[in-house]
């Protein structure tokens, strides 16, 4: 299973996380962890984390293939939710 890890700066990393899971809970499943949020993807999972100057995101899927895809979700979901396109740089 491919994982990669990604740390994005930002000072409002609680509010982020409030709306992806807005933004995903219609077409996923959201889950409260105690250290943060699961999304449920079909060929996958994205696992976000709140810390006082970023978001932590940590993507994990079932195959090479669904794990770029998820990437780009995420990637193309926090650009539209800042309005400028973010450099995320995923870490395996």
């Amino acid at each position: 299973m491919p994982i990669s890890r990604a740390e994005i700066p930002a000072d409002d990393a609680e509010a982020l996380i409030d709306q992806l899971c807005q933004r995903w809970s219609g077409e996923h499943a959201v889950a409260k962890r105690d250290a943060g949020v699961e999304v449920t993807f079909a060929t996958g999972s994205c696992y976000l984390v709140a810390e006082p100057d970023k978001l932590v995101v940590v993507v994990e899927a079932v195959e090479d293939e669904a794990h770029d895809q998820l990437e780009g979700e995420v990637d193309n979901t926090l650009d539209a939710l800042r309005g400028v396109e973010l450099d995320i740089v995923w870490e395996a």
